[in-house]
């Protein structure tokens, strides 16, 4: 979240970001509701004062008289009434500021949606077809790998089951993905939990605003996790880490679960958009002078997923009114699928600053003695499936319907083709 004092200070800064955003808040409610706590906090203050000065005077008088007797008590009746007042008005005003988007970096380009996103860089050479390439949902079916009729039967809509080399290809993504950021890029690989508390959706940034695209078991309060950005986020919630941490570099795979309200009608062929997928997740703790130089690099690191799979893709910075809601600058990566005839986004990469890390209250010490400060925090896809799956399937597709495997892949899967 943002910081009440930056609010408080910068009224116009906010309402600006916002605005460039495309986005509301309620600030004029927040600046409100922020004054009237401190007027409740003087006047407690102002009593407690009073109620030790009262104890000083009986103190060395020793006597107490009826009408000082009667005004500690009016005074403690009044403290009291106003303690609840404040704690009231305390959780008004973090429920508002939990509703505030973060402030976009000054190097993130104005726009109103994704059509003004801005290209950076593309890389490889769409293939050159002599036959007319195949969408992956008729590929799959064709070579038997995807079921949609009964992942329909298991499960409704937007669900699919991959069988035999389609579930062996995307086992091999996943494990290819992983050893690649452990092994050549220095992640330490994590195991979370698919389902976590609801202080974790809020630390993360996805509650309270996006609950109506979370998956929510009512009678434990747990929450399916809609990316392994969610634990990681709270991976180390409420510790100081100390001086010489930074930065922390994690890596994760889990399955991901959302309801996909925001996307209703579209993308409803193949399996581009379902309410589970899988994910490797790249996640990073970093010190706030170095964090968009980490940005940086992570976005590389996910871009050499795509080169290693020799995959065409591209690469856009996502303009203001794009940026998701914890995100101070992002990119998104995207592969080009030419059965499909559309580039489809495989990652994006932001830095959310200290946003996610003032909710979960992670800090760490500069050095030692140093007053401690809140991390940044980083997030990206290295990369996500069934859209890689995919990519792979369309790019390598031959005239007699097969698939060729990426060399890369090759000592995953163990087989080189998919007839």
């Amino acid at each position: 979240m943002l910081s009440l004092q930056l609010i408080r200070e910068n009224p116009d800064l906010v309402r600006d970001a916002l605005e460039k955003r495309h986005d509301s808040a309620p600030i004029d409610e927040i600046l409100s509701l922020d004054k009237q706590r401190r007027n409740l906090l003087a006047e407690v203050e102002a009593l407690r004062a009073r109620r030790n000065e009262v104890s000083k005077e009986i103190g060395k008088t020793g006597e107490k008289p009826p009408q000082l007797i009667e005004e500690m008590r009016h005074i403690g009746d009044r403290i009291k009434t106003l303690d609840e007042q404040v704690k009231s008005t305390d959780e008004q005003l973090n429920d508002l500021l939990l509703r505030v988007p973060n402030i976009p970096h000054p190097s993130v380009p104005v726009g109103k949606d994704e059509s003004e996103n801005r290209t950076v860089r593309t890389w490889g050479e769409a293939r050159e077809f002599d036959f007319k390439p195949l969408p992956h949902w008729e590929l799959g079916e064709k070579l038997d790998i995807i079921d949609f009729g009964r992942g329909v039967k298991l499960s409704g809509t937007r669900f699919y089951v991959l069988k035999g080399l389609g579930a062996h290809l995307q086992r091999a993504l996943i494990s290819f993905m992983l050893d690649l950021h452990i092994q050549e890029h220095g992640y330490t690989e994590m195991y979370l939990p698919f389902m976590v508390k609801q202080e974790c959706m809020v630390g993360s940034g996805n509650l309270p605003k996006f609950a109506d695209n979370l998956y929510h078991d009512e009678e434990d309060d747990l929450w399916f996790v809609p990316t392994a950005e969610v634990p990681l986020t709270n991976l180390h919630r409420d510790e100081l880490l100390p001086p010489g941490t930074l930065p922390l570099y994690y890596v994760a795979y889990t399955a991901c679960f959302r309801r996909e309200k925001m996307s209703a009608g579209k993308d409803t062929r193949g399996i581009k958009r379902g309410h589970q997928f899988d994910k490797v997740e790249l996640y990073k703790f970093g010190a706030p002078d170095s964090s968009y130089e980490e940005l940086e690099k992570m976005v590389n690191d996910a871009e050499e997923v795509c080169r290693r799979l020799g995959i065409p893709y591209r690469v856009l910075e996502l303009c203001t009114g794009d940026l998701g809601f914890a995100s101070t600058k992002s990119y998104d990566i995207e592969m080009w699928a030419p059965g499909c005839g559309e580039w489809l986004e495989v990652s994006s990469c932001s830095n959310c600053g200290d946003f996610q890390a003032r909710r979960t209250n992670v800090r760490f010490r500069p050095e030692q003695g140093a007053r401690p400060q809140f991390v940044h925090t980083l997030n990206g896809s290295g990369l996500a499936l069934p859209r890689v799956l995919i990519a792979v399937m369309e790019n390598y597709q031959q005239p007699d319907g097969s698939i060729a495997i990426p060399q890369a892949l090759h000592p995953y899967t163990r087989f080189e083709v998919i007839k």
